[in-house]
């Protein structure tokens, strides 16, 4: 249950990486309710992020946390923003991908 609550949290992480873009974007009203949401998205991934270590070993968690974040903003960036989605950032990103599962198995 702790890894769906971490998965969870990540997936927080990248919606609040969403939020900052789009306020970016945004001016006047619009802009505020991305920082609204930005504010709410970083809350509920931390509070999951905290309750996830309460049993998973924090190193592996944060690791985990983070790269789920990376990979989804990077996604997002792509699909969203228009970002180029080149070799090399493609390539960095499935390694990072390999890595997080790779913690994943050895964790305990």
């Amino acid at each position: 249950m702790n890894w769906i609550i971490l998965i969870i949290a990540g997936l927080f992480e990248v919606a609040f990486a969403t939020c900052l873009g789009k306020a970016k974007e945004a001016s006047g009203s619009e802009a505020t309710y991305w920082y609204v949401g930005f504010l709410v998205c970083l809350t509920i991934s931390m509070l999951l992020l905290v309750k996830a270590t309460q049993e998973l070993p924090i190193g592996t968690a944060y690791a985990v946390w983070t790269g789920i974040g990376a990979v989804g903003t990077v996604l997002i960036g792509i699909f969203l923003f228009k970002e180029p989605a080149t070799f090399w950032r493609l390539f960095f990103m499935t390694t990072l991908i390999a890595s997080i599962v790779g913690l994943k198995i050895v964790s305990n």
